[in-house]
């Protein structure tokens, strides 16, 4: 295993009612889902399409002949407390 992590971060958007890809060490991953379990189960697919495309420039060598790439997810998303006044 690569000693290189694949760090992908996605965000909730409330109004669309979905996940998204928001930024990745992988240029061009974009993909959404309804639940942040859809959104994990798409990443190794959609990365290894690049790959297989040929978008995903590895020039420093640091994917180079491996077979189990590590992805981390960092996902964001926020609420709101609509507070009362205290009685």
């Amino acid at each position: 295993m690569s000693g290189r992590v694949i760090v992908v971060k996605a965000v909730r958007d409330d109004e669309a009612q979905v996940w998204f890809i928001e930024s990745s060490d992988v240029p061009g991953l974009n993909a959404e889902a309804d639940t942040l379990e859809a959104l994990i189960a798409l990443l190794p697919a959609a990365v290894q399409d690049l790959i297989d495309e040929g978008a995903f420039d590895d020039a420093d060598g640091a994917y180079a002949g491996d077979r189990d790439l590590p992805i981390e997810l960092i996902a964001h998303a926020s609420t709101r407390l609509l507070a009362r006044d205290a009685a």
